[in-house]
């Protein structure tokens, strides 16, 4: 995919983004990425890092008001996308949330003359009590590779500024920005 094309997409997707205030607001020395993994060409044990025991991965099932709470430790704002009607995945150290992300269905877009289905991990946190430990990382591969599994043809990360974290998991950047539009 070549600059104009992940333009194209990001633009497709997210209509306005650069007109929004959030994206307004952000601090102007802020380099944010785009970034996109084609699943057909995804390998799960690029990034296979050994985790301790009492770490566990799955949907979450609990208490939305909890897990609210533990996203608002990272990214107060994020919590308002924690729903019902979202899927999320969680991280757990025995049993408790250690990091979590949504599972999103971001449509069907027109690439290089054909449909693609498109989804990706949103809004991924992890405490920072559990942080360098590979927890988030495994959640994001494990939902990677879910997306897969129901036939998504590529994962998008939208508005992040770790993409050398995503990198190893085979994402790349297809765009960066600032608050004024892309580079």
């Amino acid at each position: 995919m070549n600059k104009q094309e992940s333009i194209s997409l990001l633009n497709s997707m997210y209509p306005n983004f650069f007109e929004r205030d959030n994206v307004r607001s952000i601090p102007d020395e802020w380099i944010c990425d785009e970034m996109i993994l084609s699943l057909d060409t995804f390998e799960p044990h690029k990034y296979d890092k050994k985790l301790e025991d009492n770490i566990s991965f799955g949907y979450y099932e609990g208490d939305l008001d909890e897990l609210k709470k533990a996203v608002e430790r990272v990214v107060e704002y994020w919590a308002q996308s924690y729903n019902e009607e979202q899927r999320i995945y969680c991280g757990y150290i025995n049993d408790k949330i250690a990091s979590f992300c949504l599972i999103e269905d971001k449509g069907v877009y027109n690439m290089n003359g054909r449909e693609v289905k498109i989804g990706g991990p949103g809004c991924v946190g992890t405490l920072p009590e559990y942080r360098n430990r590979g927890i988030g990382l495994t959640m994001v591969k494990h939902v990677t590779q879910i997306l897969k599994e129901e036939g998504y043809d590529y994962s998008y990360i939208h508005f992040t500024g770790v993409a050398p974290w995503y990198e190893k998991l085979g994402y790349k950047t297809s765009v960066k920005w600032t608050k004024n539009g892309v580079l």
